[in-house]
């Protein structure tokens, strides 16, 4: 049972950062990272750079969220426990990242 409650929790999680990799790649419009910031077209040199830069950011991070889904069938207790403070460092790092691809892009 656990390992349905696992796989019913981090499947739609490991597909939404996909989802959203995946949609900034291929956006025309700059991609925004946080919720209420938008940024124009204005604002960036190379949309389409940018844009690739912030997808495989998101791709990366998803790449965590399915690695440890995998990780959960053999062992929900430790890749739970490991998911909880990798998330801490990789959400630090996410951050960062945004911020150096928006400096790298910014008009």
């Amino acid at each position: 049972m656990n390992n349905i409650i696992w796989l019913l929790t981090m499947i739609p999680n490991s597909i939404l950062f996909t989802g959203i990799g995946i949609y900034a790649w291929k956006r025309k419009e700059p991609m925004w990272f946080w919720m209420g910031k938008s940024v124009s077209k204005e604002e960036i040199t190379d949309v389409k750079a940018y844009n690739r830069a912030n997808g495989i950011m998101w791709l990366l991070f998803s790449l965590i969220f399915w690695i440890f889904t995998i990780i959960g069938i053999f062992d929900i207790n430790w890749a739970a426990e490991i998911i909880a403070r990798v998330m801490f460092v990789s959400i630090t790092l996410l951050v960062i990242s945004y911020i150096c691809i928006y400096k790298k892009y910014k008009a």
